[in-house]
């Protein structure tokens, strides 16, 4: 016998799927999406048909704009979209990594200009795959597992 757990539909607003487990908490601090009066839900460690498993994010009445989606890519470079219309979805897109970032991660080289200068952060993409970005200001290279997210 199979079972199925349901998930409240919401009405308008985006789904945000295919989270990589344990990076959904980190979405919902990044984006502030605590911050709101919006109803959100949220599913973390769920199966997918593969065996792995995945999170999920709703949020109601909040629509994710093409540069919250290319940001979302630095955690969850596979995630897809979904805006919600009267319980429908009316279009689902995947995130795109985009070939850089301004403000959204600090630097981890800590003699890096960024850290004590009044400039926004930004980092080029060199390699898509391993997710590797390379700093403006000090040229530095770094996998994306050695950033932190700026508050």
């Amino acid at each position: 016998m199979q079972k199925k757990l349901q998930v409240e539909a919401i009405q308008h607003g985006s789904v945000i799927d295919h989270i990589p487990a344990q990076q959904g908490v980190k979405i919902l601090k990044f984006f502030k999406f605590t911050q709101t009066n919006e109803k959100i839900t949220i599913g973390l460690n769920l199966s997918t048909h593969n065996g792995k498993s995945k999170d999920l994010i709703k949020v109601e009445n909040t629509f994710i704009s093409d540069e919250q989606a290319n940001q979302l890519a630095l955690f969850a470079p596979n995630a897809t979209i979904n805006q919600i219309k009267d319980f429908k979805v009316v279009n689902k897109f995947p995130v795109q990594l985009p070939s850089s970032f301004i403000g959204v991660l600090a630097c981890p080289n800590s003699n890096c200009i960024s850290h004590n200068e009044p400039v926004k952060t930004r980092f080029y993409v060199n390699n898509k795959t391993t997710l590797k970005l390379k700093c403006h200001y000090c040229e530095k290279s770094f996998q994306r597992s050695f950033f932190t997210e700026l508050d």
